[in-house]
């Protein structure tokens, strides 16, 4: 993206959205209101899926060093720059720091970078707000202790994470620096002690967990939000967490019916009119481009009102079924 920087960094500017295809961030860079997640997408498949994707109109995708295909990603995206597919300036990449690289952000950032054969990342973001005990440069193992819980590193604090990520911006190795998972409380702390603010926090977000109150202080001090899980993560949730789908609700349905559109493509531009980003994941070709076509409707008053009354407050990705800790208690 070819924005035109403000200066400074010190005061919010909130993100501008009119519901269209680009929300502006308080860096004056612009990111994809829709944006492709990559989590648990490898070999050739993705290579496909990406190639795919961009030929719909994709330029935002989500990634991570946990999710381990930064290189199978890399190696897509440096195929498709030099067939002349896409150009790397229309290409809004984003990837996140995992725990236990907190005290190595600039090493684990230049092996995003390295993987991803890209010279910058228009966003960096801290995957998680805990450290936990490091295992080697992009080796993004969650080291339990001896009771199976999670090997919290309690010597390293989130202040102390956030300079290495303002270093990565001010080295020119990242476009925007932003945050994941975060509650509100921690949020208000990174905003307190930032030097750069974060531009974005990436937070699970969909009919059944709603989170009014963190999405409105987010929106209220610049920060935009983006929606991890925005479908509720459905078939893949189910298995790894037991959770229940907002897709299979009757009342999502008959929205559904009503409009002419998918569930998804209803719980999409729901979250969209919220003035939220949504990356939702699938490998299925003709998912990806449903998921795509969420901006020729709008969801009247009147059925926002009727999907805000589904919120359950319910978490459908839940890390301490693996990590033996609750980590948002």
């Amino acid at each position: 993206m070819a924005p035109t920087l403000r200066n400074g960094f010190s005061m919010p500017v909130a993100p501008s959205c009119d519901f269209s295809k680009e929300m502006t961030l308080n860096t004056g860079f612009t990111m994809p209101t829709v944006g492709l997640g990559l989590f648990r997408m490898e070999g050739k498949d993705l290579k496909d899926l990406l190639f795919h994707a961009i030929k719909i109109g994709y330029r935002h995708f989500d990634c991570a060093a946990k999710y381990k295909n930064e290189v199978e990603v890399g190696e897509a995206l440096a195929e498709a720059f030099r067939s002349g597919l896409v150009r790397r300036e229309e290409i809004f990449m984003a990837t996140k720091l995992w725990n236990s690289d907190h005290g190595h952000v600039i090493e684990a950032c230049k092996d995003s970078l390295k993987k991803l054969q890209l010279d910058y990342l228009d966003l960096y973001l801290v995957h998680f707000p805990v450290a936990t005990k490091h295992a080697g440069i992009g080796a993004c193992t969650s080291v339990l202790d001896e009771n199976g819980v999670l090997d919290i590193d309690t010597t390293i604090t989130l202040e102390a994470t956030w300079r290495g990520m303002e270093d990565l911006v001010s080295m020119g190795l990242v476009r925007s620096i932003g945050i994941s998972n975060y509650s509100l409380l921690q949020t208000r702390e990174c905003l307190a002690y930032s030097k750069i603010r974060p531009a974005v926090n990436q937070i699970e977000l969909h009919p059944y967990f709603q989170r009014d109150s963190l999405v409105n202080f987010c929106q209220r001090h610049g920060v935009c939000v983006t929606a991890h899980t925005p479908l509720g993560g459905a078939t893949a949730n189910a298995i790894m967490f037991g959770s229940v789908s907002c897709l299979d609700n009757s009342i999502l349905k008959g929205l559904a019916k009503k409009y002419r559109k998918t569930v998804a493509q209803i719980v999409l531009r729901w979250s969209i009119q919220r003035n939220t980003v949504v990356i939702p994941k699938t490998s299925k070709p003709e998912r990806l481009e449903e998921n795509f076509q969420v901006f020729n409707f709008k969801l009247e008053k009147e059925d926002m009102d009727l999907i805000k009354s589904l919120d359950w407050n319910y978490r459908t990705n839940q890390p301490a079924k693996y990590w033996g800790v609750d980590i948002y208690a």
